[in-house]
């Protein structure tokens, strides 16, 4: 399978990078630093240097799967480069587009978001910019009806790890055999590749936890 991996010199870009290669995947890294995914990443992957921004259509044609693991220091970049995909792939049978959003789109045991949660506490402090920006982001790609999607999070934290098992579930937090709701980046990584080589099917968002 052809998987083109933007981000994939971030935390969560290299495990996927790593997971798809040892799967035998031809794995593209496009990111900003060639020579830092060169570093990081070998030889056995193809890498383009460009900005995430700037992609164009014709960057990404022929991949099978277009991973978005990017990550900005300008929050509402994560919603302009997923307008950018979903435009790209209207009416594409052929390209899979995989979002990697953050935990805080996941409800919690009362209903509400992680995100409407954590802005009762802290609202106004910027660094919850990035937070917002997803959840926009997350909004505006379940509108979409005519893209191949999947969307991945965390139940909610990452954490340093092998591969193991993990569990999958939909939109709420979920919980760990041993009561935590967090996962490897391993494991993330694994259930993102089990995901994305499964036949196509409903579009769908699903959290992550360790099994």
């Amino acid at each position: 399978m052809k998987i083109a991996i933007i981000g994939a010199t971030g935390n969560v870009g290299q495990v996927v990078t790593r997971e798809a290669l040892d799967r035998g995947h031809e794995v593209t890294a496009l990111v900003r630093d060639g020579a830092k995914a060169k570093n990081l990443l070998g030889d056995d992957v193809t890498i383009v240097e460009k900005d995430a921004m700037a992609l164009t259509h014709d960057d990404l044609a022929g991949y099978e799967v277009v991973v978005d693991a990017f990550a900005s220091a300008k929050p509402y970049q994560h919603l302009d480069l997923a307008a950018r995909l979903v435009s790209f792939f209207r009416e594409d049978d052929s390209t899979r587009l995989a979002f990697v959003v953050g935990a805080s789109i996941l409800h919690n045991q009362s209903g509400e978001t992680l995100l409407a949660d954590t802005l009762k506490q802290y609202a106004g402090q910027p660094w919850l910019g990035g937070m917002i920006q997803q959840d926009h982001e997350y909004d505006f790609i379940k509108w979409v009806e005519d893209v191949d999607w999947t969307v991945i999070t965390p139940s909610t934290e990452f954490v340093d790890g092998p591969k193991t098992s993990y569990k999958l579930g939909s939109n709420q937090v979920i919980i760990s055999a041993d009561g935590k709701a967090e996962v490897s980046f391993a494991n993330f990584a694994a259930a993102l590749l089990d995901e994305i080589e499964t036949p196509k099917h409903i579009r769908q968002q699903f959290a992550v936890v360790n099994a």
